[in-house]
């Protein structure tokens, strides 16, 4: 059908005559010069084309009004209406509960091909209850379900019915989500990694709030877009944070939870969410599907399915969401308490937690996702005391919903927080930021599983404040609001609301809920309204000879030109009346005589107090401490690769998953067994040993790689390189640290084996110093045997055995020999050197020195000019030899150069007491001038030979 051939409509002879379409455009059949003469500037075809074009796109965008009517309607008469893009299985039922609720707990079914492994860590998300109905966080492909069931981990969803349980509360629901993540945990016996948890948007502070009264039931935690600080913001920007103080307070709440009979209507809150933005509501969006009506249709009716499905929330429920968050702020300084009466504080959270924010968020700017941290911690040490890891992420542009909607934003930063959970699970505890960044080419390539690559930098309090903004001034604005809700909503209930309740039924409130104005503009464009019948038909007709004009063409532009007006001057009536709005704010709660009259002016009251800590958690942390310290020096080599890790890192800018990836492939070739839990337990163990006392930390490594051959340290330094080569060249400040880390090492390398030295058969003999003088005697006292030799003419080097044991140490008289030239590398061997065989060597005769009967053994030739004459004779005696004391007399012992106390088994041609600190213990004076001191068996017990009287 042409739609244009119609006779009737204006225009039609001109079409029907002598000009005929073709391809989207005008064309003339026969003389085109007379046409160009007509209309030599081509105003007249360009402004058909577009007349066409327009006609066609309205009668399209009307027929998508009528779909999304009809998909609202259909919507809304479900029982239990979702809009999840995955089929799912009942878990559990929160209706079931002791204490019931609308929520429930479903398992999601992958999609055909998908395949789940079920050792992976469970991923649960929470979906927001804001007004809208369940299923954002999946209802497509590239989501935040999407992303994890492509990464084979089991997924789980949290949602909910459109109406309330009967007195249910905020912390009913708490209690809910705690039953249903212990559940999960159940249902995955095969893993120790607890379930990694999402929440967007108003389910972040939920779960943030069932974290902090179970910790045990969470692993990692990630919160997209979710107001933790309700007080925060900065100036100029977040007007929501007025909308509290500008109505009075809660009593508005309390008088629409009435008006509802109990119940309040979440159309009401999607109505606050698109006044922060008309430009947006009121043209943009809808300008968008009329300019691209031949591709936005699907687009547009997906997202609207959700956007219209809304839901009611308790009046209980919105009253205690109020009062104690937006307006009162108690969340983020730990001054809630559940009904029985445990105390809610985020600092009893031990999983990490990830905040996931952006600059262009109207609803959720980065000052009210972060800070939080800033209104419980006083610097990052507090945070690491806690032994609490956060991560916050920051993106530019995108808005609110997209957070956790937009698909970029689900297969870029979803996508990598999913990936990288493990990562940041066994992050050590501190402050960090992340941030996505495009994998680069190199030569660490296949280390790249996606198309982005996460980073992570460690974070101080100075950094965290160019963020949040705090300022003290608005603190004691905001707690003048809360004060002033509290009159209000006391005089409301008092006088207001009695008359209110006995006025409201069941009946006038749902059609007050039926008539909103945001539901009725669904329902009046639907197959329920007889106007709407032909729209089909036309719609269908038109999409068959479809006219699109060119972008090029002059009406389109004026067109495109004009929506830009339109949307500019919205945007500035929005910031003239944000304007307008805040400085009412500033002027009216900013007034010395108000805050004084509510009890908060001057520096008595405290506005947003920090809250303190208990002392039965100070005197854990002392005996943490403690314990801590006597662990320093315990452990063995995998302690000491890990402590020197963190070390390292902690030098380095940033470190990313890369880095991870190889130290945990690394860990499984060394420990295969190793599960994530005991790794975490490792690093963090090892981090707070590095926190706690660094020097000590780092001085004990040689400590914890003794017994550790040279090939062991040797693979634990290549094992470092490896895991930090990783993510290419380290900082400077690294690259010192690792230096430091490798000196430390190679103190923990055995000493090097020395082979015994081969003597020369020839060696000539040379002159030495003779600094050195023999000594007559080297009497010993406690030894079980003693070898006298003649003493040399000239000192020569020692090449005495090293001794076993002290046991074994007797004096050496000196025994004439020839003197043999020497190299001092060889003799210095000698000494070391252990005889296999012992050398026959002539005792002389016994003097009045003491001295040991040697037991006889078969002597063995050698060549009197053998360099090494000392190769020690080992000898035990058969009996103890009775020793004179008052006989031994105090000698002179030569001095030489190289020389030191000879060992205690004999012995070098060189006449010296023992060498050895562990040799006998001289018991002349004048041997003490070798400035040595041997300790002799008489030390460890008393003196087994017998005396003579």
């Amino acid at each position: 059908m042409n739609f244009l051939a119609n006779p009737l409509l204006p225009g039609a002879a001109y079409t029907s005559g002598w000009l005929k379409q073709k391809n989207g455009s005008t064309s003339v059949p026969g003389n085109e010069a007379l046409v160009s003469l007509f209309d030599p500037f081509g105003f007249g075809r360009a402004a058909f084309d577009y007349w066409r074009d327009s006609v066609e796109r309205s009668v399209l965008y009307l027929d998508v009004m009528r779909e999304r009517g009809n998909q609202y309607l259909e919507h809304m008469e479900q029982t239990k209406p979702s809009v999840l893009g995955f089929n799912t299985e009942v878990l559990m039922d929160g209706r079931t509960l002791p204490r019931p609720t609308n929520y429930e707990l479903l398992r999601v079914l992958p999609h055909e091909g998908t395949e789940i492994d079920l050792k992976k860590r469970p991923f649960v998300v929470v979906d927001p209850r804001a007004g809208h109905g369940p299923g954002i966080g999946g209802f497509k492909p590239d989501s935040e379900l999407g992303v994890a069931l492509k990464a084979g981990h089991p997924c789980y969803f949290i949602g909910f019915l459109p109406f309330p349980e009967p007195g249910q509360t905020v912390e009913d629901v708490v209690e809910s989500e705690i039953a249903f993540l212990r559940y999960v945990i159940e249902l995955h016996p095969e893993t120790t990694e607890k379930p990694m948890v999402v929440g967007n948007c108003q389910a972040g502070w939920q779960i943030m709030m069932a974290a902090a009264l179970e910790p045990d039931v969470f692993g990692p935690i990630l919160i997209a877009g979710a107001p933790l600080s309700y007080w925060a913001g900065e100036h100029g920007k977040a007007p929501m944070r007025y909308t509290g103080g500008m109505s009075g307070g809660s009593w508005m709440t309390a008088l629409a939870s009435d008006l509802g009979n109990g119940l309040f209507d979440g159309a009401l809150l999607v109505q606050n969410f698109e006044r922060l933005n008309p430009a947006n509501t009121y043209w943009k969006k809808q300008y968008h599907l009329y300019d691209n009506i031949d591709t936005e249709a699907g687009r547009y009716l997906e997202f609207e399915r959700w956007w219209g499905g809304h839901v009611v929330l308790g009046g209980e429920e919105i009253q205690y969401i109020v009062d104690n968050l937006f307006v009162g702020n108690r969340l983020s300084t730990a001054q809630l308490v559940t009904r029985d009466g445990r105390r809610i504080d985020l600092r009893n959270v031990r999983s990490p937690v990830v905040v996931f924010c952006s600059r262009g968020d109207d609803i959720t700017p980065p000052p009210q996702a972060l800070g939080w941290i800033r209104d419980l911690y006083e610097d990052v040490d507090d945070i690491i005391a806690n032994e609490q890891t956060i991560v916050y992420c920051q993106h530019d542009t995108t808005g609110h919903l997209g957070i956790f909607v937009s698909g970029s934003v689900s297969r870029k930063e979803h996508a990598e927080f999913t990936a990288n959970m493990d990562y940041i699970d066994v992050l050590p505890p501190g402050l960090y930021e992340t941030k996505v960044t495009s994998a680069r080419e190199g030569k660490d390539a296949t280390l790249f599983e996606r198309d982005y690559l996460l980073e992570f930098q460690a974070r101080d309090f100075a950094e965290l404040d160019s963020a949040v903004m705090h300022k003290p001034e608005d603190d004691r604005r905001f707690a003048t609001v809360a004060r002033i809700s509290e009159i209000n909503l006391g005089i409301y209930r008092l006088f207001i609301q009695p008359w209110i309740k006995a006025m409201i039924t069941p009946e006038s409130a749902r059609l007050m809920r039926r008539m909103h104005p945001i539901r009725m503009g669904y329902k009046l464009l639907s197959d329920r309204n007889p106007l709407s019948v032909p729209l089909p038909v036309m719609a269908d007709a038109i999409r068959e000879n479809r006219h699109p004009v060119s972008q090029d063409n002059l009406f389109k532009t004026l067109e495109t030109i004009g929506s830009d007006q339109l949307v500019a001057g919205l945007n500035a009536m929005r910031d003239l009346r944000d304007s307008n709005t805040e400085k009412m704010f500033m002027d009216i709660y900013g007034q010395p005589l108000l805050q004084a009259a509510v009890g908060l002016y001057g520096d008595a009251h405290v506005h947003r107090r920090r809250p303190g800590a208990e002392p039965e958690h100070r005197r854990f942390i002392e005996q943490r401490q403690e314990a801590l310290r006597e662990k320093i020096a315990l452990g063995g080599a995998h302690e000491a690769v890990m402590r020197s890790v963190i070390y390292i890192v902690g030098g380095a800018p940033a470190t990313d998953e890369r880095n991870f990836k190889r130290l945990r492939a690394s860990r499984s070739e060394l420990e295969p067994g190793i599960k994530l839990s005991e790794f975490k337990h490792l690093v963090r163990e090892q981090f707070f040993i590095l926190k706690l006392d660094r020097e000590k930390a780092l001085a004990s490594l040689p400590d914890l790689l003794a017994g550790q051959s040279n090939s062991d340290i040797d693979g634990h330094i290549k094992h470092l390189e490896h895991v930090f080569g990783a993510s290419g060249e380290l900082s400077e400040h690294a690259a010192e640290r690792f230096t430091q880390i490798k000196a430390l090492f190679d103190k923990a390398r055995p000493p090097k084996a020395v082979a015994p030295a081969k003597p020369k058969a020839q060696a000539k003999p040379k002159a030495v110093k003779k600094e050195a003088k023999p000594a007559a005697k080297a009497p010993v006292a406690n030894a079980k045997a003693e070898i006298t030799a003649k003493p040399m003419p000239n000192a020569v080097k020692p090449a005495a055995a090293k001794p076993k044991s002290a046991k074994q140490a007797a004096a050496a008289k000196p025994e004439t020999a020839k003197p043999t030239a020497t190299k001092p590398a060889a003799a210095k061997s000698a000494a070391k050197a252990k005889p296999e065989t012992p050398t026959a060597i002539k005792p002389e005769a016994a003097k009045p020195a003491a001295q040991a009967k040697p037991e006889p053994a078969k002597p063995t030739a050698i060549k009197p000019k053998a360099a090494k004459l000392a190769e020690a004779v080992k000898l035990e005696p058969t009996k103890p030899t009775a020793i004179k004391p008052e006989a031994a007399k105090p000698t002179a012992v030569p001095k030489a150069e190289p020389a030191k106390p000879a060992a205690a088994k004999l012995s070098s041609v060189k006449p010296t007491a023992a060498t050895n600190d562990k040799a006998s213990k001289p018991s002349t004076p004048n041997e003490t001038e070798n400035k040595q001191t041997p300790k002799s068996d008489s030390a460890s017990g008393p003196d087994k030979t017998p005396k003579k009287p």
